[in-house]
């Protein structure tokens, strides 16, 4: 084995009390919402990586379909984040990757979803498509597959904080870019890191071993992880400032490397 294999979630330990009866419920509604297409359940971040901390941590679900769902299945799976919200204090909500198996088996989705199920989820139902891949080593073809959507996410978000009229909504809103946008700077040093890391502060500290001198933007980009109340027009700036400087980082080296 590669010395530079990337590490895999640990697969059979149990999850944190706390989160345990989240997940148990989470299972019974996702079944029972698309009973006929749900292929396979997963849980990826904190909770799965057991690191979560309790009323601060979301729990990330990957739902892996056999067929398209429809919209009524999406309005039930939209129904169950709200309602999980409200009914369990110890997440923050839940959120939904969702996929379909035809995707995932494809051979051009290795480097995007191959890599995402074998070393970054855990398998909580179902059969764990993660069995189908070998350990991967950290490459520019998954740092571009895991984060090169940077752009698409910086203008969704950018509208999304110019539109909000609530402050604590700006501010979640600000976390959840700060957190791409950090984890997308990981990923422009990944292949020379020999690494992956998915907490974004991690994230944040490796980058800089490569790009020092952007010690200022990294700075004020962790200020929005962290809840600050700033400005719009200030995180406006920072977006589209640094954020155009990561997307054009990606151009150019994918430019180079190819």
């Amino acid at each position: 084995m590669s010395r530079y294999t990337l590490p895999i979630i640990d697969k059979h330990s149990p999850f944190q009390i706390e989160f345990e009866p989240v997940i148990r419920d989470l299972i019974l509604h996702i079944r029972s919402a698309v009973p006929k297409s749900v292929h396979s359940i997963y849980l990826y971040g904190s909770v799965a990586r057991r690191e979560a901390i309790p009323t601060r941590s979301n729990l990330d679900v990957t739902l892996i379909t056999t067929v398209p769902l429809t919209n009524k299945e999406q309005t039930l799976i939209n129904t169950i984040k709200i309602r999980f919200q409200s009914k369990y204090p110890q997440i923050t909500g839940v959120t939904f990757n969702i996929g379909e198996t035809n995707d995932v088996l494809q051979l051009e989705s290795i480097f995007s979803w191959g890599f995402w199920l074998r070393h970054c989820c855990v398998c909580v139902f179902g059969d764990d498509l993660s069995t189908r891949f070998g350990d991967f080593e950290p490459s520019w073809e998954i740092a571009k597959n895991m984060n090169m959507d940077i752009e698409e996410w910086l203008d969704a978000y950018t509208k999304k904080i110019l539109a909000s009229q609530d402050i604590e909504l700006q501010v979640e809103l600000q976390k959840t870019i700060a957190k791409k946008l950090l984890r997308s700077c990981y990923s422009l040093v990944m292949h020379k890191d020999k690494g992956w890391y998915d907490h974004p502060i991690l994230c944040a500290r490796k980058f800089l071993e490569y790009y020092p001198e952007k010690q200022t933007e990294i700075e004020r980009v962790v200020m929005l992880l962290k809840g600050r109340k700033i400005p719009k027009r200030s995180t406006i700036a920072l977006l589209q400032e640094f954020g155009g400087w990561v997307v054009s980082e990606f151009n150019k080296i994918e430019r180079r490397i190819g």
